[in-house]
């Protein structure tokens, strides 16, 4: 492994990319020299975003419609990566939500990379990386956030399931679980003092994190650096979960 964190010649989707986390882990894998598929509802945005890079190509489908999933893929072909970004939330209590409302979310952010994680394997190389972002919330809770923390817990136990049984074709099955990240969609959040002063307790880096500061992570699970590494959950927190 002489140049472990180099992706060249490896072909990449990552789903949610218009903006956010997504984005930022687009781009780490293209400068790591992927070519790289970014996925997104809206075609226009994702060509806005992907028009100054040579090898990112807009790739528009919701990923709840499982035959848009088909139809995507058999015009890209065979992924060496894939990387399960897209995640919906709804912060309410729980006799706030009808059953139709837990059952989007859950196809958003457990099916639908069940779905996408099956239809890529099917041809998917020796050596593919499946990458699902999960989040601090799939381990801990909070009032007020019951089906997104179910469903991340779920997509937490889906990465050690998917990790056994695609082992043996040599397909490494991950997870990212971020913490607090000022990202465009926590702009409210950022801009309030207590939630700071939150963070200024829990956190050991006492900060938001920057949405860049996610890219590192995704290139170092799918590159060569990584290959013995599967049904983990990598946590980029800045110590929360470490901190008291």
């Amino acid at each position: 492994m002489t140049h472990p964190f180099d992706l060249s010649g490896k072909t990449a989707l990552v789903t949610g990319a218009s903006r956010g986390l997504g984005w930022e882990m687009a781009k780490a894998l293209h400068a790591a020299g992927a070519l790289v598929f970014i996925n997104g509802r809206e075609d226009a945005t994702l060509r806005a975003q992907s028009r100054d890079f040579a090898h990112m190509i807009p790739l528009a489908f919701d990923v709840t419609d499982s035959t848009a999933i088909a139809h995507a893929l058999k015009d890209v072909g065979p992924l060496n990566i894939l990387v399960n970004n897209v995640g919906a939330r709804d912060r309410r209590n729980m006799d706030d939500f009808t059953l139709e409302e837990v059952r989007h979310l859950l196809d958003s952010n457990l099916v639908a990379p069940f779905d996408l994680a099956r239809q890529v394997a099917r041809t998917m190389p020796d050596g593919g990386r499946i990458i699902n972002v999960t989040s601090i919330a799939g381990d801990i809770a909070r009032s007020g956030d019951a089906i997104y923390t179910a469903s991340k817990a779920g997509l937490t136990g889906l990465t050690r399931a998917l990790a056994a049984e695609l082992g043996a074709r040599n397909i490494t099955v991950n997870a990212i679980a971020p913490g607090f990240f000022a990202t465009q969609a926590n702009v409210a959040m950022v801009q309030n003092p207590e939630v700071q002063s939150f963070l200024d307790g829990r956190t050991s880096l006492k900060r938001w994190g920057q949405p860049e500061e996610i890219g590192g992570a995704c290139v170092f699970l799918a590159s060569t650096a990584a290959s013995y590494m599967t049904g983990q959950v990598l946590t980029i927190d800045g110590g929360l979960r470490a901190h008291f």
